[in-house]
């Protein structure tokens, strides 16, 4: 630091007086600024003062100051600059003052004393300014000069070539600082567009002009890519010195660095690009290319939400350099279910909305909020208002949640009964989400009627028939499942009834005659019931509705069409059906000697049937005739014939036999059986009889007198006579034999017809050769009561006459004159009471009361 002048004392005659006038300017000035310069006698002596000086104050603690005053007290002078410096002092006794330095004035006897340069070019220079007092010891004042040189210009370089420089390693900036002194007021500062980074403080104890190369050590980042730096010298010459400082020109660098690809995980907005979105620096420029799944992709399209991925960003500049980051696109929450929502029970409830990020979702029910279960029941249906919101926006929307659930099983369907020709209804009815809907599988028919109102389904049967009778089935169903239900509906008084119609409805053919064809089918195509329709014949299915039967071989098929409905089921109908065969022959026989029978005798009679077919169908009838008179045959059998017919419906023989009874009416007959095929089917094609020869028969039987004409009991009036006639049927020749028992004795007499006049017992015997027989006839007298019947019936018809005429000649008087009475009876003129044929009575009448 430069401060005032420093005072001292040293003897009187260590003070050497100053010779200047033998040395030049020049060569003191090399002398006095080489303080290590040990052949300077001036610099020697001066030092010795200074130290004597000195130790003799602070040996005898001396504090009288030295009366000396420099103006000023102390110097600082460019170098070759003048320097003027006055040395004056306030006291009176001394002997002088002078100078010793260079250009020194030695002792002078003034009070003042002034040491000038006209131009100061020694460095190193330490004039002093001295004051010999008449008594005491010679006072010393050193003046401060600081002599110094400072660059106009300086320069500032780079270890770098051109100023390039790599990021991360270490370069040295050198400041170039050319002829400066002294060098321990010399400070460098370090500046990076135009801001102070670093100083360097010199601490050099040089006096001398020096060329000083300052080093700054700096490590580059890539924020100083294209910086300027520059070096300032700044010297600090004290309060009475300038500031003196100096600026190197600006020197730019260039810092190689990256690529550096400064991203990470992005969010964008649907319909940004990604432009701008990744910073990718490096010195030089690097060529940046977006990948994603490997493809290059634009900057400058609109990202949509489908674009969310990984991305890959290759930068190639000084080096080749790459990041891997996930960019997701971030989108507003926008509806994804429809306005109704539906979903089947306990499945997962899935959010109404998307949005990147995920957005929030909060249900109101009925104005309130409701927090929905994970997984949908069918409590959970109904109207709600569904906000939804992410950072982005937000939405507000009304959503119909239906949860589709199965149809519960059916209820309020029964089995019911229903009368022949009457109403029932059928009811069906299931809860289901949604609503089932509803069909029914049943035989259709016109009289049925279905009707689905607010869930129920009604099925209705009017006038119910046998084909309404069977199973009805009701099915519910929805998306979520279905259900159904089997009910049976019976028609009472009523049969199941076989919806099959087959045509013809019997077939009746002859063997070896032309084939036919059978065709079975629904008896209703209006309504689609048919499932299945086929034939069985001959144990063997045949899948269609026609069957032709063989006329030679088919004797037993059993032809049945089946059919399969809805409601009804599997049911079949036979088709009557019969090949038949004519018989080769009819024969007759009896079974004993039909000419020598006798009445009540069993005669036994056989017909046989030759290769016939079928046996079932075969009648055989028995006929007698006598003349042409048709006998009836009374058959002891209750069905009259038996017959050995055979199941088997192929030609066979029938043999048929029945028994009688002989009676004389079967005396003289001839009997002969007819053979029938009994086929109604048939109709007028029926084949015809057959008849054998006939079998005469003769009975012979014993007489059989008429009780029609000859009663038990005749009776007898009194005076008359009767007559008794015996007749007999009987095989001839016949024997009439009247007998009774007089007063006299038995009679007989021989006649048919006996006249009798007296009471008694009489019997008529009639023989033959086969028998007898014996009718007694009992004859009583009776009196004759007709002539006493016939009087009274005549008398009471007379009284009744009688008794009739009183009664109507009482109704006349009553009813035809209206009761008027004669009483006075008075002439006057015509009033019109009475007519007369034209003319008038005066004859008045008054009226009974």
């Amino acid at each position: 630091m430069i401060g005032g002048a420093r005072h001292r004392f040293i003897p009187k005659q260590r003070l050497i007086p100053t010779r200047q006038s033998k040395r030049s300017w020049n060569e003191p000035q090399r002398t006095l600024l080489k303080s290590d310069d040990k052949t300077n006698p001036m610099s020697e002596r001066i030092l010795i003062v200074q130290l004597f000086a000195g130790l003799i104050l602070i040996v005898t603690g001396e504090t009288t100051p030295c009366p000396i005053e420099l103006s000023p007290s102390s110097v600082v002078v460019k170098y070759g600059d003048p320097v003027s410096v006055n040395c004056s002092s306030s006291r009176s006794d001394i002997e002088g003052i002078g100078w010793e330095a260079v250009g020194g004035t030695g002792l002078k006897k003034v009070t003042h004393l002034t040491w000038t340069i006209e131009s100061l070019t020694e460095w190193g220079i330490k004039p002093m300014c001295y004051l010999t007092p008449l008594n005491g010891e010679t006072c010393v004042a050193d003046l401060d000069v600081i002599l110094y040189s400072f660059p106009e210009n300086i320069s500032i370089s780079s270890s770098s070539l051109n100023g390039v420089m790599t990021e991360g390693e270490t370069h040295n900036f050198t400041c170039d600082i050319p002829n400066v002194a002294p060098g321990r007021n010399l400070t460098v500062r370090w500046y990076k567009d135009d801001e102070f980074i670093f100083e360097n403080i010199l601490n050099s104890s040089s006096l001398k002009p020096t060329n000083e190369t300052i080093f700054y050590p700096f490590l580059p980042r890539r924020q100083d890519n294209r910086a300027t730096f520059r070096c300032e010298a700044f010297m600090d010459l004290g309060p009475k010195g300038p500031q003196l400082n100096v600026s190197s020109q600006g020197y730019s660098i260039e810092v190689l660095f990256g690529p550096d690809i400064r991203c990470s995980d992005l969010t964008v907005q649907e319909g940004e690009t990604l432009e701008g979105k990744c910073y990718v620096t490096g010195n030089p420029r690097p060529k940046v290319e977006w990948l994603k799944n490997q493809l290059p992709i634009s900057l400058s399209i609109p990202l949509r939400r489908n674009d969310t991925g990984i991305y890959t960003v290759q930068a190639e500049g000084r080096v080749k350099a790459n990041k891997t980051f996930q960019v997701s696109v971030f989108y507003g929450p926008e509806k994804t279910c429809l306005s109704t929502l539906t979903v089947a029970e306990n499945t997962r409830r899935l959010p109404c909305t998307e949005g990147f990020p995920e957005p929030s979702e909060i249900w109101y029910k009925d104005e309130e909020e409701v927090e929905l279960p994970e997984y949908l029941t069918r409590r959970d249906a109904g109207q709600y208002i569904v906000r939804s919101f992410n950072h982005v926006s937000s939405i507000n929307f009304t959503v119909n949640v239906i949860v589709l659930y199965p149809p519960t099983d059916i209820v309020e369907l029964e089995s019911a009964d229903v009368q022949l020709g009457a109403t029932l209804d059928l009811k069906c009815s299931s809860m289901g989400g949604p609503r089932p809907d509803y069909s029914w599988t049943y035989y259709r028919m016109a009289n049925v009627v279905e009707k689905t109102e607010d869930g129920v389904s009604r099925l209705t049967i009017h006038n119910a028939t046998g084909l309404n009778m069977g199973s009805y089935t009701c099915h519910a169903w929805n998306e979520a499942g279905n259900v159904s239900k089997t009910v049976r509906v019976t028609v009472k008084s009523a049969k199941q009834e076989c919806p099959i119609q087959i045509t013809p409805d019997a077939m009746v053919l002859q063997y070896q005659s032309w084939k036919q064809q059978a065709t079975c089918e629904p008896t209703s195509t209006e309504y689609s019931n048919v499932k299945e329709i086929y034939w069985k014949a001959n144990q063997s299915s045949i899948n269609s509705t026609k069957w032709t039967p063989d006329t030679k071989e088919d004797w037993d098929p059993k032809p049945v069409c089946h059919g399969v409905f809805n409601g009804i089921g599997e049911c079949q109908k036979p088709l009557h059906y019969t090949l038949y065969k004519t018989p080769d022959a009819v024969t007759i026989n009896s079974l004993g000697d039909a000419s020598s029978a006798y009445e009540g005798m069993e005669l036994q009679l056989q017909c046989e049937v030759v290769d016939v077919a079928p046996a079932q169908s075969i009648t055989v009838r028995w006929m007698a005739s006598k003349g042409n008179r048709t006998i009836e045959l009374d058959l002891m059998e209750e069905n009259g014939t038996s017959c050995n017919k055979s199941e088997m419906r192929h030609p066979v023989n029938v043999l048929c036999t029945t028994k009688i009874t002989l009676k004389r009416t079967h005396d003289g007959v001839n009997i002969r059986c007819e053979a029938q095929l009994n086929l109604p089917q048939a109709g007028r094609h029926s084949p015809p009889s057959m008849f054998s020869d006939s079998l005469n028969v003769s009975v012979c039987y014993k007489p059989e007198i008429n009780t029609t004409k000859l009663a038990g009991t005749v009776p007898l009036f009194t005076g008359y006579d009767e007559d008794l006639v015996c007749e007999a049927d009987g095989s001839q020749p016949l024997n009439i034999t009247w007998s009774y028992m007089s007063a006299t004795g038995p009679i007989e007499f021989f006649n048919k017809t006996l006249r009798v006049s007296a009471a008694g017992y009489y019997n008529c015997t009639v023989r033959n050769p086969c028998g007898s027989t014996t009718h007694m006839v009992k004859v009583i007298f009776k009196e004759d009561y007709l002539p006493l019947i016939a009087g009274f019936v005549a008398l009471t018809v007379i009284i009744i006459s009688i008794i009739f005429i009183f009664i109507y000649s009482i109704y006349y008087k009553n009813t035809k004159m209206r009761r008027y009475s004669l009483k006075n009876p008075k002439l006057s003129t015509h009033n019109g009471n009475v007519a007369h044929n034209g003319w008038d009575t005066q004859f008045p009448m008054t009226k009974l009361s």
